[in-house]
């Protein structure tokens, strides 16, 4: 049944393609949620409609970081409580975010009917979007695994820490061998200079190159830059508060090229096939 849908939504008019990227990482604490937030506000800056989603969903910081209200979650949709678009908030620069909820043991290990919840949610979603950046949780639970499998680009993002690319091979060796993804892209993040950046990218391929069959590209370079404790502390994104810093130029920079990407005609899992839905619901209502 599932396949007969895709199958006729895939015949209707796609004029409006969104692009969905899953921002993850294996490790905490290697400035994932920073990237997605900034690179999302770099995107709206350019015209593009962005939405994040906190796909931490046991621990909640997306909100938290921009210092924003929130008085209804993701676990209120599930509970079907109200819908998606009744717990989006507003950030800088219009982005819209779907916030997660923090404490709450239930939300981090859904159940396949609470899954297809959320994703049928989503394809009730009214507002319009051009990009869906999905903030994954860290380590390399189903519930990470999914969205990132889910995703048309999935963005690894390393320091250089050797924790950080073990947990990275860790999570890019089990999304090749048992879920066929091929194609990586990396973010090296927190690092001195472009040339540490491609010494960390290289560390990283040469493990992945010796062991898996897959392709990894170095999209970004962010170096390690004081301004960005200074926004967070200021609940502000760095690419707002400082917007000449470095950090603030590096992210700018992927967020231009990540505009770029092509979006796949095929849905290559369930956040794509949702996002089919989404478009052909907004095709329906014109």
């Amino acid at each position: 049944m599932i396949e007969d849908q895709a199958s006729s939504l895939r015949k209707m008019n796609q004029s409006r393609l969104i692009k969905v990227i899953a921002v993850t990482g294996g490790k905490g604490g290697v400035g994932k949620t920073n990237v997605t937030l900034n690179t999302a506000i770099a995107m709206a800056k350019q015209g593009k409609k962005v939405m994040v989603l906190d796909a931490d969903l046991g621990l909640a910081n997306v909100d938290v970081m921009l210092g924003l209200r929130v008085e209804k979650n993701l676990s209120h949709v599930l509970s079907g409580e109200c819908t998606l678009d009744e717990v989006l908030v507003t950030g800088p620069h219009g982005i819209k975010i779907a916030p997660a909820t923090s404490g709450t043991q239930s939300m981090t290990e859904l159940s396949p009917t609470q899954h297809a919840g959320l994703i049928r949610a989503f394809s009730e979603l009214r507002s319009q979007i051009d990009v869906l950046i999905v903030d994954t949780a860290a380590g390399i639970s189903d519930m990470v695994l999914s969205f990132s499998r889910a995703s048309q680009d999935i963005l690894v993002v390393v320091c250089d820490e050797p924790t950080s690319l073990t947990d990275a091979y860790a999570l890019i060796k089990i999304l090749n061998r048992d879920h066929g993804i091929f194609r990586f892209k990396i973010v090296a993040n927190m690092v001195r200079d472009v040339r540490e950046g491609q010494e960390l990218f290289s560390k990283l391929s040469k493990v992945t190159g010796r062991f898996l069959d897959v392709a990894l590209e170095l999209v970004a370079t962010i170096p390690f830059d004081e301004n960005i404790r200074r926004a967070v502390r200021k609940q502000t994104a760095i690419v707002d508060a400082f917007p000449s810093s470095p950090a603030s130029v590096a992210i700018g920079q992927l967020a231009t090229k990540a505009l770029t990407w092509p979006v796949p005609a095929q849905p290559g899992g369930h956040l794509e096939f949702f996002v089919e839905q989404l478009i052909a619901s907004k095709v329906a209502g014109r």
